[in-house]
């Protein structure tokens, strides 16, 4: 019996679990009021990103520039579903990651905006992503919603200090 239960424990193995960021907000604006704010450049640039190669339409790839960042990011459009669903890749520490926006229509007229990035590993990697993209979408979500609602750039010259 003894032998049988060491056997047992030699051969368990740890599953490490995969990580993903899950985020949401409602927005007190017409779901395609919310959907363009997301897949039109011109409207994106007032609370996200400083350039874009395009609307995001399916299947395109665009380059996103970031007002704090001197870099640009490759982002390859999978799908779109009008004033419902849009989903893109974009590349971390060499790890393609699927990051999905879902609309839904809430009472008076409001949005909800639902995010979802996926995935890394459950390692040193994954955890600096997981925390500096939770941030990250966290953020996009209240500049979204301060945009949309109030026409403020809560973006601008919040990241000056990053600037190197």
């Amino acid at each position: 019996l003894f032998q049988t239960r060491r056997n047992f424990f030699n051969q368990k193995r740890i599953v490490m679990e995969k990580l993903e960021i899950n985020c949401a907000m409602q927005i007190q604006k017409p779901i395609h009021e919310v959907f363009e704010a997301i897949i039109l450049p011109e409207k994106m640039s007032n609370y996200f990103i400083s350039q874009s190669t395009g609307i995001m339409e399916e299947g395109k790839n665009l380059i996103w520039k970031f007002p704090e960042f001197d870099f640009e990011c490759p982002v390859k459009v999978q799908k779109i579903e009008k004033d419902k669903y849009i989903s893109f890749y974009w590349e971390n520490s060499g790890v393609d990651l699927l990051v999905e926006i879902t609309l839904s229509e809430n009472e008076n007229n409001s949005t909800l905006v639902s995010i979802s990035e996926k995935s890394m590993e459950n390692n040193e990697v994954g955890l600096k992503w997981l925390s500096g993209n939770s941030f990250g979408w966290s953020n996009f979500l209240a500049c979204l919603k301060a945009y949309l609602e109030y026409n403020i750039n809560l973006r601008k010259g919040a990241f000056d200090f990053m600037k190197k």
